[in-house]
């Protein structure tokens, strides 16, 4: 491969790690969970959250600002509310300029 798609290139190193211990495992959740030794919910939300880290790739060609939010809600350093607002009013904002 000479060059990996942008999605892939945007995860960080455990996400990449977690992806291959999956595919291991032949997308056996229970088998994750038990290889980090956790339950099975945490894995699943683990999995949750990779999936709209992915979703976000195709949002950052939208609009990079939206995206960036996103993925700070996904990561969790930004809370949910906080990334409504901030949303919104970028909204308002480019509304305003067209």
């Amino acid at each position: 491969m000479d060059a990996l798609p942008i999605w892939m290139s945007e995860l960080e190193e455990e996400d990449t790690v977690f992806i291959k211990k999956f595919i291991l495992a032949s997308g056996s959740l229970k088998e994750v969970a038990a290889q980090y030794g956790v339950t099975y919910p945490t894995v699943r939300l683990r999995l949750d959250r990779l999936i709209q880290k992915i979703k976000l790739t195709e949002d950052t060609a939208a609009d990079p600002y939206i995206a960036t939010i996103k993925r700070l809600v996904v990561s969790e350093r930004l809370d949910f509310d906080t990334a409504k607002l901030l949303i919104s009013e970028y909204k308002k904002i480019r509304q305003g300029q067209k």
